[in-house]
């Protein structure tokens, strides 16, 4: 019996060193030159084009699928005038093993919660095995132990977002904004070669609830950018890692009587060798949630300033050129936004002037 169980959990120790492998593989390679075995890292049924969204299933797991996420980004202000940033993710990775047990069903759940103030950043992250972690599709719920994002009622939305760690918490109400489709009615191709993930979002979320900051509790209200996407791998051969980029104009945030007119914009880059960008895609989204797909020969993405952290270079501030459109110029606003975790990268808030005028969210990693 004794042998039968250290046989067990070995082999459940042996799945989360695995997974673990392999999501860095896909987020954090290593500084050295690639190789096919460290970066051709795929796992489970590939997304297929054409399979058409079916809601409320598609809220929930795809478990043919190796990696998935439930991700959540918001830019906040509280009545005193702080402003705030906030990420919440949910990650489940596919490991099939032989493992029989309540406690084991094939996926390793992790989640990250960070927030922002200012130039101070923090970031804490939980690992979950079955029962500890769970995703209902209806009604909607995504959480690992009391970290939660669910559905208040069978409907999707509104959602209420929950999670604390020591003197940092957030209670948040999102509502109101439309479901938005990326790349071809949600399959979004992510290398030239044809690696793709399933990929739609919640870009307008109106935001209010409270938060506490380093044991100081703020009321607030915001806008808040969710996203959901699944694939069987992200990168192509010698692909280090990307830079992606939601943006919402400077009027959606706001909660005023008077009506705006609401767009966003969202960008991926996919880099290769030497840090170049390989591969790039975006898409503009209207206030009904309408999309105009961005094709990658349409996008010139390019850093202008970096940052130094730990002997490390880090953009944090890039200029896109799109067409019929002048440049766009991204800047960080706390430019120290590692998520310092198991899996370290950076991912923090943003501000858009030029051809676009908003706020938004950036995620950097294999740098």
């Amino acid at each position: 019996m004794i042998e039968s169980r250290i046989l067990k959990k070995s082999s459940l120790l042996w799945c989360v060193l695995m997974s673990l492998a392999f999501v860095l593989c896909a987020c954090q390679p290593a500084k050295q030159k690639p190789t096919p075995a460290s970066l051709q890292v795929a796992i489970g049924e590939p997304v297929t084009r054409g399979t058409a969204l079916d809601f409320p299933k598609d809220h929930g797991i795809h478990a043919e699928q190796g990696i998935e996420w439930w991700y959540l980004t918001a830019n906040l202000q509280s009545d005193t005038g702080e402003t705030f940033g906030v990420q919440w993710t949910l990650f489940r990775t596919l490991m099939p093993s032989k493992v029989e047990s309540k406690w084991w069903d094939n996926h390793l759940y992790f989640a990250h919660f960070a927030m922002q103030n200012k130039q101070d950043h923090v970031a804490f992250e939980r690992f979950s095995r079955a029962n500890q972690a769970k995703v209902t599709s209806l009604p909607f719920s995504a959480r690992i132990d009391n970290w939660q994002l669910s559905s208040i009622k069978n409907e999707f939305l509104p959602l209420q977002l929950t999670a604390a760690h020591e003197n940092y918490e957030i209670e948040l109400i999102l509502d109101d904004s439309p479901i938005t489709l990326h790349g071809d009615k949600g399959y979004s191709q992510k290398t030239q070669s044809g690696h793709a993930s399933y990929y739609f979002s919640y870009p307008f979320l109106q935001v209010k609830g409270s938060l506490t900051f380093a044991g100081k509790t703020y009321k607030v209200i915001g806008n808040a950018w969710y996203d959901r996407e699944w694939s069987a791998s992200l990168l192509d051969k010698e692909q280090l890692g990307w830079d992606w980029f939601s943006l919402v104009d400077s009027q959606s945030d706001t909660q005023s009587d008077t009506p705006s007119v609401k767009r966003g914009l969202m960008l991926f880059c996919i880099r290769g060798n030497e840090n170049r960008y390989d591969y790039c895609r975006g898409t503009r989204i209207a206030a009904n949630g309408e999309t105009v797909d961005i094709p990658k020969e349409d996008i010139k993405l390019s850093v202008i300033e970096t940052v130094t952290l730990n002997n490390r270079e880090y953009p944090s501030k890039w200029q896109v050129e799109l067409p019929n459109s002048p440049a766009i110029i991204m800047e960080s606003i706390t430019k120290d936004s590692r998520n310092q975790l198991t899996i370290p990268y950076w991912e923090g808030r943003i501000k858009a002037t030029g051809g676009f005028n908003g706020k938004g969210y950036a995620e950097i990693t294999g740098y």
